[in-house]
């Protein structure tokens, strides 16, 4: 029996979740989250967890399963994600896959790529180089380095930017160009479905999105988060920005829309990651679910 995975990606605030629970319904199966903002459990609001009745309707695994102060990167989740497939195709000869996050999709799918070692005083300047005089410098001398990895990684994430400053610098060669094509040895099919919508409307839905977050209480949840301030889990958009406006840095005003414009920035990213696979089989995000559904019927042998 082939199994399959269907993964469903595009950029934020598109509709995946809502796609992700129909097709799950439909094939009567389970669904992997690969988004890697919504691992932490005290990260709800500003993720956009889906709901306590989105995640009734569909079991759902790697939602909220860590804690802020625990380490996880996308080597980790590529283990716990492989081996927990491999007990749902036990069960499922179809699981569904959701997600934003291009590098934790394709960890899943083909497997990581292994870089050169490089010397660890470069991650330790780097950091130093962080505290003194900020993020954007160290954004700008990736755009030197590497175009490739300044549009398609999340810039606002410390972590994804040293990781590839490091090796960028460390081997003269661009992090990008250490991202193979190989493919490790999995035992599914992959049939992957994008939603996409024109750049204005995606841009709208963001903003929307953080107004109702923001009404559904995202500056408490992240009062609550300030003393992790310091944490790789809370270095991400719509935390970040609402921290600076707790430290007297901005207004109210200006973090919410400091979050709409990083948004929309990270939205872009994930386009033009998603973009290269040629995989992908693009949908509007208005599409009727039932038509996917037929595609993905007829996609299985």
């Amino acid at each position: 029996m082939i199994n399959y995975l269907i993964t469903i990606v595009g950029p934020t605030a598109i509709g995946k979740t809502s796609l992700a629970i129909s097709v799950a319904r439909h094939f009567n199966t389970e669904i992997i989250s690969c988004d890697s903002r919504q691992f932490y459990k005290e990260m709800k609001i500003g993720t956009a967890v889906p709901t306590k009745k989105e995640l009734l309707q569909v079991k759902h695994h790697f939602i909220q399963h860590i804690p802020v102060k625990q380490d996880y990167n996308v080597g980790q989740f590529e283990k716990d994600a492989i081996q927990k497939l491999d007990e749902l195709f036990l069960k499922h000869s179809v699981v569904v896959m959701v997600g934003g996050s291009g590098l934790y999709v394709d960890a899943v799918l083909k497997g990581l790529d292994e870089f050169p070692k490089v010397s660890p005083d470069i991650r330790k300047k780097l950091k130093i180089q962080l505290e003194e005089i900020g993020i954007r410098p160290l954004q700008e001398q990736l755009k030197q380095l590497d175009l490739i990895s300044y549009n398609s990684i999340d810039l606002e994430n410390h972590q994804r930017l040293i990781r590839a400053l490091e090796i960028s610098i460390g081997t003269g060669k661009p992090f990008s160009s250490y991202l193979t094509q190989s493919h490790a040895k999995r035992n599914f099919n992959a049939i992957k479905i994008g939603l996409t919508a024109e750049r204005p409307l995606i841009y709208d839905r963001i903003n929307r999105r953080v107004d109702l977050m923001m009404k559904n209480g995202l500056l408490n949840e992240v009062k609550s988060l300030y003393k992790y301030k310091h944490l790789n889990a809370l270095q991400t958009v719509g935390y970040k920005e609402l921290f600076s406006y707790i430290d007297n840095e901005t207004t109210l005003d200006f973090a919410i829309e400091e979050i709409k414009k990083n948004t929309r920035r990270f939205a872009k990213r994930q386009l033009t990651w998603f973009r290269k696979d040629t995989e992908i089989n693009w949908f509007d995000f208005q599409t009727d679910h039932d038509k996917i559904i037929n595609y993905i019927d007829a996609e299985i042998v």
